[in-house]
């Protein structure tokens, strides 16, 4: 029987992606005769700095005596502890990327304002090329690499270097809440019967663009009575969101909601006409195909792994990046044409098959042994 420990920066019931995915995995794995432990980074996180990455090691180290591997979720927090303690050991390190962890710390606390595909080939602050560093060595160092979509596959391989037969595409999967709340239900739960309700979500931070989401919705939001645009998610943009709704008279139509337990944010995707997303940069969005399990249609930009979910004219509209016109075109049409709407959750609903459960585990699995 083979046995994982899995290392992970965050754990349920905290809300976040490798928080949801751990939590399947430490239920699902044993069924499929795997047996799991989940080590969350969460246990030494309130040391400083430094200190809690060699404390972590510490605990990995110790544990990964009596496992096969170890399966980390990030390159970083717990990628560096991981990928050393599965060297001095001798055990498979298997390694999770979702996402371009240099870039974000870099946009968010190191003053980098280049785009993801700008970034690379240009020279760094030392704390952002420290980060980058870490994360070609540990990627390099995994025995195997598991990525959600190609367009991730197709950067740790170009701009990671790392080798291609290295990486494998498993697409996640997604959960719903069981209960079996309707569209008209959830509006009335949430008090919102009478209304047009357009909704986002995600952490509020430069990439994700709510800025530009709030200005290029407003005529929209002005000109159809009771319509209401609501954000939920909460980081460092939330004062600079809050002056700009001011700035633009928008306190009526403009709510935001921070962060919400996931039964409510299933509400709200229920509830909602509409689910847009505007970011410059995903790996692969849990957003898009929780809207699509919503029967909520979707209105994305073409980025990252969003044309890889969302198949254009089918089970959403993708537009280009900063194409403010197809934008508004596209909400105003799924708006006031339910036809198309209709269309588009039907559809969506077929779509998510391709991202089943059933199908990321037995995957997986042949990964794992």
């Amino acid at each position: 029987m083979t046995r994982v420990l899995i290392a992970t920066g965050i754990s349920f019931p905290q809300i976040g992606g490798p928080a949801t995915y751990s939590k399947i995995l430490g239920e699902e794995l044993p069924k499929r005769g795997i047996t799991t432990e989940i080590l969350s980074f969460d246990e030494v996180r309130h040391f400083p700095k430094l200190v809690r990455h060699f404390l972590y090691f510490l605990k990995v180290f110790r544990k990964l005596w009596n496992f096969d591997l170890v399966y980390a979720q990030d390159p970083v927090s717990v990628g560096l502890p991981s990928l050393l303690a599965a060297k001095i050991v001798g055990k498979r390190l298997i390694l999770k990327i979702v996402g371009d962890y240099a870039w974000e710390q870099g946009v968010l606390r190191f003053g980098v304002a280049d785009s993801l595909d700008k970034f690379y080939g240009r020279r760094h602050s030392f704390p952002v090329g420290i980060l980058l560093w870490v994360e070609h060595l540990v990627s390099r160092g995994a025995y195997r690499i598991i990525v959600p979509s190609h367009y991730l596959k197709g950067l740790v391989i170009k701009r990671w270097g790392v080798q291609s037969n290295k990486v494998r595409v498993i697409y996640n999967t997604f959960e719903t809440p069981e209960t079996k709340l309707t569209k008209s239900q959830a509006r009335s739960q949430l008090g919102l019967e009478n209304q047009k309700v357009i909704l986002t979500a995600g952490r509020l931070v430069p990439w994700k663009r709510f800025e530009l989401l709030i200005e290029w919705l407003a005529p929209i939001l002005r000109k159809h009575t009771g319509m209401k645009l609501f954000i939920a998610g909460s980081g460092p943009l939330e004062d600079k969101l809050k002056k700009i709704i001011r700035f633009l008279g928008l306190e009526k139509e403009v709510t935001l909601l921070g962060s919400l337990k996931k039964d409510i944010l299933w509400s709200y995707l229920r509830a909602a006409d509409l689910f847009v997303l505007n970011s410059t940069y995903e790996g692969f969005s849990h957003q898009l195909l929780e809207a699509l399990a919503a029967e909520t249609p979707v209105v994305a930009t073409n980025v990252g792994g969003n044309a890889e979910l969302i198949e254009d004219g089918k089970s959403g509209i993708l537009f280009e990046s900063y194409d403010r016109k197809t934008f508004r075109e596209s909400v105003e049409r799924l708006v006031t044409d339910e036809a198309l709407s209709q269309r588009l959750r039907e559809w969506g609903l077929k779509r998510l098959e391709s991202f089943n459960k059933d199908s990321m585990m037995a995957a997986l699995i042949t990964e794992l042994h």
